[in-house]
């Protein structure tokens, strides 16, 4: 992501990109030792991205959207706020009422956090992005302080009875964020990314 964002110049493409991760916790930026409780053998990987500590794994969706913010003439704040209105609505879709916290980044159901986000801008581009629960082992989440929030509890759709495979509702978040900022993508197309945690995890 950082070297698409590095080499794209103003007329690159933006882009979606839509993966499943293996086990893994990434620590962003602002990330405090701290909140790492007990990793066990689930790896830990630094990025550039805000934040604090999250837990990606298996029957999580989560999109990437490489955007080029000057074109789209929006700040950090709409774009956090797009984003969000993104996943609610997707929820709203499938029956599910949630909502924004303010100062606290993702998506919330009751006290319960389904989504989270996590992003990076530079030079005037974003990337990192977001990730829905979906279907998953939400154990890993109990080893650390998501979001740098103890005992923050995490939810999923499959609590709500809301199951599709994960890169359907993938490729759905994808055409929401589409819409919502008014995106024209060339060449549109998903690939179920697995294999090592370099080419998974990694930039």
């Amino acid at each position: 992501m950082r070297a698409y964002n590095d080499a794209r110049g103003r007329q690159g493409d933006d882009q979606i990109w839509i993966v499943e991760h293996p086990p893994v916790y990434t620590q962003g930026l602002a990330g405090k030792p701290e909140h790492l409780l007990n990793p066990g053998d689930i790896p830990v990987v630094q990025t550039d991205r805000g934040g604090q500590v999250t837990y990606h794994g298996p029957g999580q969706i989560v999109v990437y959207p490489l955007l080029d913010l000057k074109r789209l003439k929006i700040g950090p704040k709409a774009l956090v706020n797009g984003l969000e209105q993104v996943l609610i609505d997707e929820l709203a879709a499938l029956g599910i009422v949630a909502e924004r916290r303010q100062g606290a980044p993702g998506v919330y159901v009751g006290a319960d956090k389904i989504a989270s986000l996590g992003l990076r801008i530079r030079h005037g581009c974003c990337y990192h992005g977001l990730s829905l629960n979906v279907d998953m082992d939400l154990e890993p989440f109990a080893r650390i302080n998501p979001c740098g929030y103890a005992g923050l509890n995490m939810s999923q759709l499959a609590d709500f009875n809301a199951q599709d495979d994960v890169f359907v509702i993938g490729q759905r978040l994808a055409a929401r964020i589409v819409e919502q900022f008014d995106l024209s993508l060339s060449n549109p197309r998903t690939a179920r990314i697995e294999g090592t945690l370099t080419s998974t995890a990694g930039p």
